[in-house]
């Protein structure tokens, strides 16, 4: 609990008024480990998410606050966070994140950035280092080739959690895998939460990683500059997706990604990811849940839809 406060003291409090940190403060010392989401919202109270519920707290934040905390999230430079808006998040030192809402300004039928902030969902990154323990032994195989991988789980579910580990581990070395070069496109800044360049995560030594980049095109990019023997993305679904996945199959690349889902059914109402399972790229399919905390695993499957077993 102490390290999650210092934490949050530390790289976050920086980024609030002093009220809103009066606010916190307020807050039982033992939640301070659950806390997942401080959500603000202007002329409504401030919500913290812990665990699987909400905590209602009876600070209001006001139009001249928000105001206020664009400033000191900005620096007071929204117009060199222009592009970030545009993606509707900014990233704070430590990983952290800060989703943004309000009103879009378009330029030729697509967003270009954000005006008129009405509210901040502040997102708590943590790093768990051996998250993906017990998942390590599905992905590597007897000889030591890794298997094309792809985790599936409903949002919150851990699996960004997970592959930044399995980034760490098979770039690093562990007990089952000498370390190879893994490239990361982290197009949402969520898997190595990079900051100014910096990745403030640790996804292994042997990682080179492009940030808030395209994965269709970030992919090519990483093939033919970094010749990596693993990609790792996150959330998957587009078509262009796909193409890049199949390139990087056929050089010889082991792909290891997401996508949002809670079932195979899921996966094929979904025509880009029911395509991918028609052409049996991922030879692990490992679906995730909350039942029994953020990361639990409850199947795994072959390309084949059979399930596996270690």
């Amino acid at each position: 609990m102490l390290e999650i406060r210092q934490t949050l003291e530390r790289q976050i409090y920086p980024f609030f008024t002093l009220a809103l940190r009066e606010c916190l403060e307020k807050i039982d010392a033992c939640l301070w480990d659950e806390i997942q989401e401080i959500r603000l919202r202007i002329n409504k109270p401030v919500v913290l998410v812990i665990g699987q519920g909400d905590l209602i707290t009876d600070y209001i934040v006001t139009q001249e606050e928000m105001g206020k905390l664009l400033q000191l999230l900005s620096r007071s430079s929204l117009y060199a966070l222009a592009e970030e808006l545009r993606n509707g998040y900014l990233t704070l030192p430590g990983g952290h994140r800060v989703g943004v809402v309000g009103q879009g300004v378009l330029e030729q039928g697509r967003v270009k950035t954000l005006k008129n902030i009405s509210g901040l969902n502040v997102r708590i990154s943590r790093e768990i280092k051996g998250a993906a323990d017990k998942l390590l032994p599905y992905l590597v195989s007897a000889n030591g080739d890794i298997y094309h991988t792809l985790l599936v789980s409903p949002p919150q579910a851990g699996k960004t959690t997970l592959l930044r580990d399995i980034a760490r581990q098979l770039s690093s070395g562990c007990q089952l895998f000498s370390g190879v070069k893994v490239g990361i496109v982290d197009e949402r800044s969520e898997i190595a939460a990079c900051y100014q360049g910096i990745a403030q995560r640790d996804v292994g030594l042997r990682t080179d990683i492009l940030d808030a980049c395209p994965k269709a095109e970030g992919m090519m990019m990483l093939i033919r500059s970094m010749s990596p023997q693993i990609l790792l993305t996150d959330e998957i679904g587009r078509k262009e997706d796909l193409l890049a996945i199949e390139e990087a199959v056929n050089s010889g690349v082991k792909v290891i990604t997401s996508a949002h889902g809670c079932n195979w059914e899921d996966l094929q109402k979904r025509p880009t990811l029911s395509d991918i399972l028609a052409k049996r790229i991922f030879q692990r399919l490992i679906f995730l849940s909350t039942r029994e905390g953020p990361g639990t695993i409850e199947k795994i499957l072959n390309n084949q839809g059979g399930e596996v077993r270690c």
